[in-house]
């Protein structure tokens, strides 16, 4: 979705975060960090490490507060894991015209937006699906469904994230294609980015 805002609060840096800022490389923008408590050396070796440390630029303090600084917010990711995570989320200033919010580790009966969302108007689609990945996850698109596209079923069980058609004609600006497959056993769902061959 080419986010160039992305916000990730959480309490260190994980793997995620090291994600987070490969995507922002990938995308041409910047991955915004924001720790509660100043733990930035360790932070910052983690990231110097990867190579990634012209993407990110660390916060720390109050999460609430530092997130009053970034508007029209792309991408995010909210580690619930803290006792006000519901006050984070209300605070998070996304792009209505098309972002994501993924709110991690929400335990079972947590809520999470559930489709409610600040700044954005009655037109504007939001929709929410709460995941049993880790301790729980719910990933809150917004925009209209055709920025996503539409899901369908492939003959080897899989989907594939289809552009919606405009007039009878796919976008040919798609450079890759999204593949989802769900495992039998466990219910959890694998999305690959495949590029589109020439």
């Amino acid at each position: 979705m080419s986010a160039k805002l992305i916000v990730e609060v959480t309490s260190e840096v994980s793997p995620s975060t090291v994600a987070l800022a490969a995507a922002a490389r990938q995308t041409g923008g910047k991955l915004v960090c924001i720790l509660p408590e100043p733990k930035l050396d360790k932070s910052q070796k983690a990231i110097d490490d990867s190579g990634l440390s012209d993407m990110v630029e660390f916060k720390t303090g109050d999460p609430a507060e530092a997130l009053r600084n970034y508007e029209n917010i792309d991408f995010s990711l909210v580690d619930c894991k803290s006792n006000d995570y519901e006050r984070l989320l209300k605070k998070l200033d996304v792009n209505p015209k098309r972002s994501v919010v993924v709110a991690n580790n929400l335990l079972e009966g947590d809520k999470g937006l559930k489709g409610h969302v600040k700044g954005v108007g009655n037109k504007t689609k939001v929709r929410s699906l709460k995941h049993p990945i880790g301790e729980g996850m719910e990933i809150t698109m917004i925009g209209r469904s055709n920025d996503f596209g539409r899901r369908e079923k492939a003959k080897s069980g899989s989907y594939c994230i289809r552009p919606e058609r405009k007039g009878g004609i796919v976008k040919k600006t798609d450079k890759s294609r999204w593949i989802f497959q769900v495992d039998e056993k466990s219910g959890e769902e694998h999305i690959f980015r495949m590029p589109r061959s020439q």
